[in-house]
């Protein structure tokens, strides 16, 4: 079975405490809603803390064309993705040596917040040694669910080619999306939750020689994967694309929805391994907010102890669509044993669900 063996972060030069973020939403927002007051509460309810931004708060304080915007996408993408590849390569924390970039197979480059051809990684390897014949396999639109389903492409790339390492580079720069004239209740939630961040994992088939390079006693193997998508659900998340940008689109369903529609989707998937839900030790769970932590707790009905990580990285980070599993599943690999099992999770547009079973080995 394939298995993840690093993984890094980049993290973005600007950090907003969240009280700053509520002063300019209060600004922007006052005039349109008179219960300006209690939908701020939103902020706070959601228990980020701080956040962190390709740029400062006065960059959002102007109208911005699509274009500026954009270009600030593929100039800090660019920058940051190379950054988290260089952290994944040379980890101190999980490789006994630096992994040549000429080794790397493929890079799954993962995006939804901005647009680039050539894509990202392209740009990238024009920055650093890869082969020329590294594989490039971009993957645009999975949102929120893009960083788990990443990893099970690479997951099946890797089983397909057991002997190769690839890559899978998340970024998200929510921010860059921000509709400032945009006065709806999804731009103010939106505006409540979601960061930028950038993270890279490097996933390797069964047959490469990893003993020279894993300095973890155990990582996690990927078991199994399952993909679901409901029908008739894409007014749920996405993007309204106008000529000014991305507009986003939040139902405020979203809990409710995962209450009712996960719990089914993971006992299939567990039973299709011959397991249940007692025998998951680590629960990795993209944090798509507050409530949708909480949504996971009542719908899988285990202890709010299994979402304690991703309920510390949404306070430090809030939520970077695509990334924010890599962050929670590299605090899950710095301590995770030998025999135990995760499950890893995320949901986006589509609406659509992510799983993976995971094993340390």
């Amino acid at each position: 079975m394939p298995s993840i063996i690093s993984v890094a972060e980049a993290t973005p030069e600007y950090t907003l405490e969240q009280d700053e973020v509520v002063e300019f939403a209060r600004d922007l927002f006052s005039d349109s809603f008179k219960d300006i007051d209690r939908l701020l509460k939103v902020f706070q309810n959601g228990q980020i803390e701080k956040r962190h931004f390709a740029k400062g708060l006065d960059w959002f304080k102007s109208d911005k064309s699509f274009a500026e915007k954009n270009n600030a996408f593929i100039e800090t993408g660019v920058s940051l993705g190379a950054e988290a590849i260089e952290k994944c390569l040379s980890s101190e924390v999980f490789l006994k040596q630096v992994v040549p970039y000429d080794e790397i197979d493929a890079i799954f480059t993962i995006t939804s917040s901005g647009i680039a051809t050539p894509s990202l990684e392209a740009r990238i390897m024009n920055k650093l040694p890869f082969s020329e014949q590294t594989k490039r396999i971009p993957i645009w639109g999975l949102g929120c669910g893009g960083g788990a389903s990443g990893l099970s492409r690479a997951n099946e790339y890797c089983l397909a080619f057991p002997k190769v390492k690839v890559l899978v580079l998340s970024v998200e720069l929510c921010s860059l999306t921000f509709q400032r004239n945009d006065r709806s209740k999804s731009n103010l939630i939106g505006s409540s939750l979601f960061a930028d961040g950038v993270a890279c994992a490097l996933v390797v088939g069964d047959e490469c020689e990893k003993g020279n390079l894993q300095k973890l006693s155990a990582v996690p193997y990927i078991q199994a994967t399952q993909s679901t998508t409901m029908k008739d659900s894409l007014d749920v998340m996405g993007w309204d694309v106008k000529d000014e940008g991305l507009y986003v689109v939040f139902s405020k369903d979203i809990p409710s929805i995962i209450e009712g529609w996960l719990k089914p989707n993971v006992s299939k998937f567990l039973c299709d391994v011959n397991m249940v839900m007692s025998q998951i030790q680590h629960f990795v769970a993209h944090p798509g907010g507050k409530k949708v932590i909480d949504a996971y707790q009542q719908s899988l009905q285990f202890d709010e102890k299994m979402t304690k990580i991703s309920l510390d990285v949404l306070k430090e980070y809030g939520n970077m669509s695509s990334a924010t599993i890599l962050y929670v599943l590299r605090r899950f690999m710095e301590f995770a044993d030998l025999g135990e099992y995760g499950l890893a999770t995320a949901l986006g547009p589509g609406f659509s669900s992510e799983l993976l079973l995971l094993k340390w080995e």
